[in-house]
């Protein structure tokens, strides 16, 4: 039998189907938020949208957020999204060595192996050392290039070796997993087009057939 969010993620799922988010607002447990999602349906005869449900969804243990009311295409909950990075992975201190040929070069690279792990959803100089100017940074001879997620370490580093630099890593505390009652730690995301909510986890209800 299908669970009440597997049923929200079916209602969505067809050609013609589309949800609106109506409302967002704050629960009183702290940390979490509530929506209210609508699943709708084109009715092409009647030359708009048919209502199917209404569902809850609450956010426990809210991180960050974006996002706003109105329709949307798609909505996905998941455990494996670049903004979890961020929590879910090995934090790491990155420093570099030496001085490249081409420090233009190098910038453009680290800019793309940036854009290549987040995509749209991180956006530099997020986790990068921000007390010099990035060009300046490169030139310098040898800095912190940033404290980040293990997930674009493993890509700069890629770019560092390319360009004959020397590293080195110092990573941080591994997130815990599990709480003392083996509770799941690992944050999840809520994905609504572009869209988000990271949070410890989602509980959706049904509010009624509308």
């Amino acid at each position: 039998m299908a669970t009440i969010q597997e049923r929200l993620l079916d209602e969505l799922a067809g050609d013609k189907a589309y949800g609106v988010l109506l409302m967002l607002q704050m629960d009183g447990v702290p940390e979490t938020l509530q929506l209210v999602v609508a699943t709708t349906e084109l009715d092409e005869k009647a030359g708009g949208l048919r209502d199917k449900s209404r569902y809850l969804i609450r956010a426990i243990g809210v991180q960050e957020h974006r996002i706003s009311v109105g329709m949307f295409g798609s909505l996905d909950f998941t455990n494996d999204h670049p903004l979890l990075d961020q929590y879910n992975t090995t934090p790491v201190g990155l420093f570099f060595r030496g001085t490249p040929d081409d420090t233009n070069a190098l910038m453009v690279d680290i800019l793309q192996a940036y854009a290549t792990t987040f995509g749209p959803w991180r956006q530099i100089p997020q986790y990068l050392n921000v007390n010099k100017p990035l060009l300046s940074l490169l030139g310098s001879g040898g800095d912190l290039l940033g404290e980040m997620p293990k997930t674009l370490s493993e890509q700069l580093v890629k770019v560092l070796e390319q360009h004959e630099l020397e590293h080195k890593i110092v990573e941080g505390e591994s997130p815990d997993k599990l709480d003392e009652h083996n509770r799941s730690q690992m944050m999840k995301a809520l994905i609504i087009d572009d869209s988000y909510i990271v949070a410890l986890d989602f509980n959706v209800e049904v509010l009624g057939k509308v």
